[in-house]
């Protein structure tokens, strides 16, 4: 079996045990669900990220309003590759992160009319040059196919390396390998996320993309410095650093988002079931209320003004068939 050129750093092992700690700090998937802007925030910086390494021009607010379905002046595109993006971006549960056919979904979806050749792998040459000096030739394109081939196959079989260290040497080969025309900076980060929420859901709402581009003249750098050194060791340590990193944000926005969270609304989301609806009677009978007043001030209305609770009739909420789920 093929196995790509990297060994494991007392680094790499410290990183991923920090990681590993941090995750646990951030508690359970459950709290990050009852937390939707931040979610939603995370994702939409997630994406605007990864396009500005990709020399988008929007701004954050722009892509928000792109994906708010606002009208954007921009080029068309750019407002294009948000569309397909935020597209992807929502699929991560439903990609196989070891699936080369879904890896070509994915990429057919991320350059959906902007690319002739979307979800499909290059059928040339493809180099790396600065002004006329090339600073690195991808391997050729009949190559592609099967060195792809073999990347997935390692990755699938390689049951001795922890999924966060895999996940940074797929990144790498991916780049080394160029596979695409296009857009192939955008997928294998969208694919190290895929790869990585399939191991925690958490990371389906973690925004590396962002400090990755915090860092993008490094990015570059230490991918340079690997096709020197024939490894992947120094691009795996910096990835490492990017999700340590990253994790701190998004420990400090938890815990100023779980301030924002009454004891009374986490009450009301403990008894109720995600999409179950229960009617105003069911839930004061969960939680052992009498007084559908206090029902609707301390708890339904401070979770319907959070989005973390929806009515089945938004459009009539005083109505006697009207339920609540999350």
């Amino acid at each position: 079996m093929y196995k790509p050129p990297f060994s494991i750093s007392n680094y790499m092992l410290s990183k991923t045990i920090s990681i590993t700690e941090k995750i646990g700090q951030i508690t359970t998937f459950n709290s990050l669900k009852r937390m939707p802007t931040l979610r939603r925030n995370n994702k939409i910086r997630s994406i605007h990220s990864s396009l500005v390494i990709e020399a988008n021009s929007l701004s954050l607010n722009q892509v928000r309003d792109v994906i708010a379905g606002k009208p954007v002046i921009g080029p068309q595109k750019e407002i294009q590759e948000v569309k397909n993006a935020y597209k992807a971006y929502n699929m991560i549960n439903e990609f196989d992160g070891y699936s080369e056919s879904d890896l070509l979904k994915a990429h057919s979806i991320l350059t959906y009319l902007i690319e002739n050749d979307a979800g499909k792998y290059r059928n040339h040459g493809e180099g790396v040059f600065d002004g006329e000096k090339v600073i690195f030739v991808a391997p050729p394109e009949n190559l592609v196919p099967s060195l792809m081939h073999d990347l997935f196959d390692w990755l699938k079989n390689d049951k001795d390396t922890h999924v966060l260290i895999k996940s940074c040497v797929f990144h790498y080969e991916f780049v080394f390998i160029h596979p695409f025309s296009d857009g192939n900076g955008r997928t294998v980060r969208l694919w190290q996320n895929v790869l990585l929420t399939k191991w925690n859901p958490l990371f389906e709402y973690i925004p590396i993309e962002s400090q990755i581009q915090k860092y993008q003249t490094e990015y570059y750098e230490t991918i340079a410095r690997c096709h020197q050194e024939g490894n992947s060791n120094a691009f795996v340590e910096f990835m490492l650093k990017m999700v340590d990193e990253v994790l701190d944000e998004v420990i400090v926005g938890v815990k100023q988002e779980s301030e924002n969270i009454s004891e009374q609304v986490n009450r009301l989301l403990d008894v109720m079931e995600p999409d179950i609806p229960l009617s105003a009677n069911e839930i004061m009978e969960r939680l052992g209320i009498k007084s559908k007043e206090t029902l609707r001030n301390s708890y339904l209305n401070p979770a319907i003004e959070n989005g973390l609770i929806r009515m089945t009739l938004p459009d009539k909420p005083k109505s006697k068939n009207q339920r609540y789920f999350k």
